[in-house]
């Protein structure tokens, strides 16, 4: 069985509309894939009308990717298992949806500075329905103003440091943490192989997740070093936290795949373990 459960659709940075990422999601042959946009849960509504037209079967789980921020640092929280009629889940997304708001007012003054006029409104309308990240702007500069790549973009101008770049004033990690959880949700720390910090940075972010109680930690995504993994393994047995698998699929491309190389250690207990929802086989990946 291939479980899958960090995706993007076009609601936040993905590439896909969500019918276009369930289609993919059946081309790869995964059965179960979260979709866990940005501070966002505006595509669960057409994915799971989608599937409902399909006979091939795909379990759907309804995530979120939360931005919150600790030390310093920005560090994502995947929740899985959301329930998005939950009032004060609602209630702190729409807080999420502000503060990206009001950074990308003041991406686009500084981009403003470094030459780039309009910016906001192109971006915005890139966007369309979902949330506006700092991708849209990259992808603007990429397709309108004749920056060579979005890695070009980031690293001349929206990257740390540089000079289009602005903190975003995102809650603590714990609150995020709290509002998966009010929501019926397990919260999960995303990629945590990918952060820029060192080996004691992660450790002592990892304490505060578990000790913030939070319930798993991706122990499988595209690109993890052995040496990584291993760490991350050693990491979820002392703090007893559960392990999740995501390919953080934004939009098709050599480097990652939807349910492409998401093993997990048999020493690890996986987050599905004992969800209701899926198929009777259990044994995945």
């Amino acid at each position: 069985m291939k479980i899958d459960l960090h995706s993007h659709t076009y609601f936040s940075d993905g590439q896909l509309s969500p019918t276009e990422l369930l289609q993919r999601a059946h081309t790869m042959q995964v059965d179960v894939l979260a979709i866990t946009d940005h501070d966002t849960v505006s595509g669960l509504e057409e994915a799971h009308a989608y599937q409902q037209t399909q006979k091939r079967p795909l379990t759907i789980i309804d995530g979120v990717e939360i931005s919150t921020a600790w030390q310093g640092f920005d560090i994502h929280i995947v929740g899985l298992n959301v329930d998005c009629a939950c009032s004060d889940f609602q209630a702190f997304l729409t807080a999420q949806k502000e503060r990206r708001r009001q950074r990308a007012e003041k991406i686009a003054e500084k981009l403003s500075k470094c030459g780039f006029e309009g910016v906001l409104e192109k971006a915005v309308r890139l966007a369309g329905p979902g949330q506006i990240t700092r991708a849209h702007f990259a992808r603007v500069l990429v397709n309108q103003y004749g920056v060579s790549s979005m890695d070009s973009a980031f690293k001349k101008y929206l990257g740390k440091g540089k000079r289009a770049a602005v903190k975003a004033q995102w809650p603590a990690m714990a609150e995020a943490i709290e509002a998966i959880s009010q929501a019926g949700g397990q919260a999960v720390l995303a990629h945590p192989a990918h952060y820029d910090m060192t080996t004691k940075w992660l450790r002592r972010l990892v304490d505060d997740f578990a000790q913030a109680g939070g319930h798993a930690i991706e122990a499988a995504c595209p690109g993890m070093a052995a040496a990584k993994q291993s760490l991350i393994r050693e990491l979820a047995q002392a703090h007893q936290l559960l392990a999740s698998a995501g390919s953080d699929f934004h939009f098709p491309s050599r480097w990652t795949e939807l349910g492409r190389n998401l093993g997990i250690a048999n020493e690890l207990t996986p987050i599905w373990h004992n969800w209701s929802q899926l198929p009777v086989d259990k044994e995945a990946l």
